[in-house]
């Protein structure tokens, strides 16, 4: 047998000596997988006994067999009667990986996806789409929980329905007809993880790679990153006063994606007339309408607008909506209502894509709508955002001197402000420094030729006393940019 000489000893004990921290066993596991990864062990090259490497080494003899057991376990050894061989590495493998040119490319698909800043802990002032969650009522919340929990106890540990628990689709269901005019059975509700598992839910279901989708121009990032990733080709469909103009040009769509009561993030509504032509015009076409009901929620003036998959009987519609706008972000729980006609059809689908789970906090959310919790925040929540919207208006108009125009004043927890002549990109990323993130109005547009300049400025998480000194940080940021 070949075996290794006392230079082999010595450097086990220096790696023995050198790993503080670890146990002897691992030591030794890793010294010596080490060593036969970078060639000091040749191929079928024999090791020493388990006695004598224990006696060298000082250590015990059970130290070494687990050692060596572990290796021989995932393929660096083989052992048997006569002991323990080196197991011959592909050839193909390179030792020194300085020299391996390793490609790291995402998918073109992948690659094509818009830029998306990331997400701050705690969020950053002026950051789009955060609600006030110090305003949430955690210690009801707790309790509801607690109360979950000890009365159902392990029940709730398992996977549970792939559509979601249904005491909260029950919930959801009251809840619409109430609010939203849309009258369904809990059956066609399906459970997500926020309203974007919801729109990569309905390419899933709805379409294949190849096909078109028609989203907003300006649009949520969001709808168009999953589709992006489906394979779908993009159309812009312009975004005026009136909401979303059908452009009977473009390729017709399979998937349309809008957010009528409240367009993210011009904040226009989608006129009677459109909606009805656009209700008419997927039915013409085969197509499905992806209705995201943003910020619905939070109209500070008249009645709630009506959902559009309650205007028509058997719209062509999968409505979207979200509680992370509403009560608070990483709960990561949403919803999907299905046409009638796909809740028989889609059941196969759903519960090989989706797996339940969040069971505890599903149904104690159930709970928190039941008990009428949800109806009180929502009303205590549109109050605090009707006048910080006002206070931010107010503002604008007193610190940000230069030219702008203001969009998305009905509702909602941002105001988008339109500047000309600015790189917004590079404002936004200057903007962070200073504990400040708004979004960058080109970033909304497909098309950067058709792109408004200008920043999507969000006040759910940001206090009305912030808004004075984070516009003036603003401006000068705006205008040492220019004067650039």
């Amino acid at each position: 047998m070949n075996i290794p000489d006392d230079p082999f000893f010595t450097m086990l004990a220096r790696s023995l000596r050198s790993r503080d921290g670890e146990t002897l066993q691992r030591s030794l596991y890793v010294t010596l997988k080490e060593a036969i990864m970078q060639g000091q062990l040749q191929a079928q090259s024999w090791l020493p006994g388990s006695r004598v490497m224990a006696q060298r080494l000082s250590i015990s003899r059970n130290t070494v067999n687990a050692a060596l057991e572990q290796l021989a376990m995932e393929g660096y050894l083989r052992r048997d009667r006569r002991g323990s061989r080196v197991t011959a590495l592909p050839q193909s493998y390179s030792r020194d990986c300085s020299t391996v040119n390793v490609s790291a490319s995402l998918s073109p698909r992948l690659q094509a996806l818009p830029p998306v800043l990331p997400r701050d802990t705690p969020p950053l002032l002026f950051a789009p789409g955060t609600p006030a969650i110090n305003y949430f009522p955690l210690p009801l919340w707790r309790r509801l929980l607690d109360n979950v929990l000890r009365e159902e106890g392990s029940s709730v540990l398992g996977y549970g329905d792939s559509a979601g628990e249904w005491p909260l689709r029950v919930a959801i269901a009251r809840h619409l007809a109430l609010s939203r005019g849309i009258n369904c059975d809990a059956r066609q509700i399906v459970i997500t993880e926020g309203a974007l598992e919801g729109v990569n839910l309905c390419t899933q279901l709805l379409s294949v790679p190849g096909q078109t989708a028609w989203v907003e121009e300006p649009g949520y990032f969001g709808a168009k990153s999953a589709f992006i990733s489906a394979g779908l080709k993009l159309e812009g469909v312009p975004v005026d006063e009136e909401g979303m103009k059908i452009n009977r040009d473009l390729p017709a769509p399979t998937l349309i994606f809008t957010s009528p009561s409240h367009q993210y993030p011009t904040g226009s509504v989608l006129s009677a007339a459109r909606r009805l032509a656009l209700l008419e015009y997927a039915r013409q076409n085969g197509a499905w309408i992806v209705e995201d009901d943003y910020d619905s929620e939070f109209r500070f003036s008249g009645e709630p607008i009506p959902a559009m998959r309650g205007m028509v009987d058997n719209a062509p519609v999968v409505y979207l909506g979200t509680f992370s706008k509403t009560l608070f972000p990483s709960l990561r729980i949403g919803f999907m209502v299905l046409p009638p006609a796909l809740v028989e059809s889609a059941q196969p689908a759903i519960r090989a894509l989706l797996r339940g789970g969040h069971r505890a906090e599903q149904r104690a959310l159930a709970r928190f709508i039941e008990e009428g919790h949800y109806a009180r925040h929502l009303a205590a929540m549109r109050r605090l955002y009707r006048k910080r919207q006002a206070q931010l208006h107010e503002a604008l108009e007193q610190e940000l001197t230069v030219e702008h125009s203001v969009m998305a004043g009905e509702g909602g927890l941002h105001l988008t402000v339109a500047i000309e002549g600015i790189d917004d990109v590079e404002l936004v990323r200057q903007a962070r420094q200073h504990q400040l993130a708004p979004s960058a109005l080109s970033t909304f547009y497909l098309n950067p030729q058709h792109a408004l300049s200008g920043l999507v400025l969000g006040y759910g998480n940001t206090s009305a006393s912030q808004f004075a000194t984070a516009i003036r940080a603003l401006q000068r940021l705006i205008a040492q940019h220019r004067c650039g």
